[in-house]
């Protein structure tokens, strides 16, 4: 019988079985940032442990960093002393640290992968949730706390049951105007927030296969939303051929031997696996969440959900989330004032998002009375769009464009809703306050939903606002 990927990489990376039935596993590479990291180098201070294996340790700032104002000493005075903080860290340690002056700084997920550091068949953990991100390139990605964040740090390792493995197949031709936003969305409201609780998650079906990375990225990102530890897609010739030449991937014989080796963690075509959903790719609409919960979420041509229609708990959900996003049950979620547009995220902020919205939002204005705000998800990304006249559009359409970071995804810095201001996001959580206000209301969409809703003034179908049509070159 043949192995998933998931199983050949753990088996790779057992170093022993605990008397717990958990399995002590070894990290091939961890990601590390401004907040969840000071506590975890203190207490190896505490404990005078070093950092075990320093070269596969590797650092940036994106949480707290603000987006605007970017020369030091921040106005942010906690911003400024964890930046620092993590920066002394680095340096006493010996850990690569990609800082806001080496133009590699970024969101940690999208940093990873565009520097080749994040490669097939490894095991991946950072201490933040959406590190499932990485699977997109055939790793093991998993999302930790501070006190795992320390006990990596000391032994490269950690401790973790075996999770089940639930193939999902997305097969056939998206409609237009759909997109690998669409997918996930799609994926959490069918089989819900838990739905994934034990579980790692194997994309695949010949959506996936069509799939460029950077969509593979924005699905396995939001695994964890759907209740799953980890999500991944096996490794392909589209895989090799984004990581070919990246900074941190072998190169000559050693690239052969690497795609090799690569190669071999891929599912085997007799894989038993735990569960399997099919879902039809022409089922799946543009998709927007009205809730607060990434798995409330319709399509755009829905209404939103009435608590009388439903019974139990779910009916208790539903009147809660009414409540606080203020909606009106049976009414058009179509047609709902905005007063925010976020662009950006671990989710949704490369650069292949900005080239999609941008050939729509070329020639258009932001709705008067609507902030937009566009944040790179790294300094290269950054950069190609300044290249390329991405960023030109977005300004000229009256976006402002900020510096890279996480921004209002999680509103850790100066990036916040005001009072209970309604966000249409390109991110990945719509949870209460995650905005950065207690009373801030956040709908999620595609990077082409949110340009929709920031030149209409209101929650849009894309489709009707720009037109399905061929895409014009930027």
């Amino acid at each position: 019988m043949g192995k998933t990927l998931f199983e050949k990489v753990w088996d790779a990376h057992t170093v022993r079985t605990l008397p717990n039935g958990q399995t002590q596993l070894f990290i091939g590479t961890h990601l590390i940032h401004e907040v969840t990291s000071p506590q975890a180098f203190g207490m190896l201070r505490d404990l005078g442990l070093k950092v075990a294996y320093p070269h596969r340790t590797f650092a940036t700032v994106d949480h707290i960093v603000p987006t605007d104002q970017r020369e030091e000493p921040f106005a942010d005075a906690l911003a400024d002393a964890m930046i620092k903080e993590l920066r002394r860290n680095c340096e006493e340690f010996g850990v690569t640290y990609f800082d806001l002056a080496s133009g590699k700084q970024g969101i940690v997920h999208i940093v990873g992968p565009e520097q080749g550091i994040t490669q097939p068949g490894t095991t991946i953990a950072c201490g933040d949730s959406h590190t499932s991100t990485h699977g997109a390139f055939g790793a093991i990605a998993f999302g930790i706390g501070t006190s795992q964040v320390r006990d990596l740090l000391a032994t490269q390792t950690m401790s973790l049951g075996k999770l089940k493995v639930r193939r999902i197949n997305v097969r056939g031709q998206l409609p237009p105007g759909v997109y690998a936003k669409d997918v996930i969305l799609h994926i959490i409201r069918t089989l819900g927030v838990n739905g994934g609780t034990g579980f790692a998650y194997e994309y695949g079906g010949d959506v996936f296969d069509r799939f460029s990375m950077e969509e593979r990225m924005t699905v396995c990102n939001m695994s964890i939303e759907g209740g799953a530890r980890a999500g991944y897609v096996n490794p392909d010739e589209t895989t090799f051929e984004y990581l070919k030449g990246r900074p941190y991937c072998p190169t000559g014989a050693g690239w052969d031997k690497a795609v090799e080796r690569w190669r071999g963690f891929a599912s085997d075509p007799d894989a038993e696996y735990d569960d399997v959903v099919d879902i039809r790719a022409e089922d799946i609409p543009p998709t927007v969440t009205w809730g607060i919960n990434p798995g409330q979420a319709i399509s755009i041509e829905e209404s939103v959900p009435s608590p009388e229609k439903v019974t139990g708990s779910e009916r208790d959900s539903v009147e809660e989330a009414l409540a606080y996003m203020k909606l009106t049950p049976d009414a058009p979620i179509k047609g709902t004032p905005v007063d925010v547009a976020f662009f950006g995220s671990c989710t949704n902020g490369r650069f292949s998002d900005f080239v999609e919205a941008a050939r729509y939002l070329k020639g258009k204005r932001v709705a008067a009375g609507v902030k937009a705000i566009a944040v790179p998800g790294s300094q290269a990304v950054a950069l190609i769009c300044e290249q390329n006249g991405v960023a030109d559009v977005f300004r000229e359409a009256g976006f402002e464009w900020r510096g890279a970071g996480c921004s209002m995804c999680l509103a850790m810095n100066p990036d916040k809703l005001i009072g209970d201001q309604l966000c249409a996001s390109s991110s990945n959580r719509n949870f209460k306050g995650r905005q950065g206000s207690p009373t801030g209301r956040t709908i999620l969409m595609s990077p082409v939903m949110v340009a929709a809703a920031a030149v209409t003034g209101e929650i849009s179908d894309a489709r009707e606002v720009f037109g399905v049509r061929e895409l014009a070159e930027v």
